[in-house]
């Protein structure tokens, strides 16, 4: 089965309804659920999330919203290898960027999606828009 790891606007771009985004994201999810695919998301993508929901609704909705979140998602976690990884690599500008990157290799993930393809520009693992990944299948 393909795996792909989600950067953290995926995942946002479903959650909080973001157009338009929101289709394509919800076309993955949708696709994991069917248990066509395994979706990857990094543990920092869900405080990130939880803060980004939290400034949206009731912090004890967006704690609901996570855990349904986690029943269709692997979750990588971070451990000292994935840290030292990421400060330690000068080609990434954007530190949690780095974080998602070096997630995303230790996941053994097939693909990364994001909407930022510019900040992956130097992965060894091909990086998509879930636009580009969708006209794939």
């Amino acid at each position: 089965m393909i795996s792909l790891f989600l950067d953290t606007n995926i995942v946002i771009d479903l959650l909080a309804k973001r157009e338009p985004f929101y289709r394509p994201a919800a076309q993955l999810f949708s696709l994991a659920d069917n248990m066509k695919l395994q979706l990857c998301v990094s543990a920092l993508t869900f405080a990130n999330t939880n803060y980004i929901l939290s400034k949206e609704r009731k912090p004890v909705e967006a704690r609901l919203i996570l855990r349904k979140l986690k029943l269709l998602v692997k979750v990588i976690g971070l451990d000292e290898k994935i840290i030292d990884l990421s400060l330690n690599d000068i080609d990434f500008k954007d530190y949690e960027d780095a974080i998602q990157y070096y997630s995303a290799l230790e996941s053994g993930a097939n693909l990364i999606i994001t909407r930022n393809l510019k900040d992956f520009q130097k992965s060894k693992i091909p990086v998509l828009t879930a636009e580009q990944y969708l006209q794939t299948i």
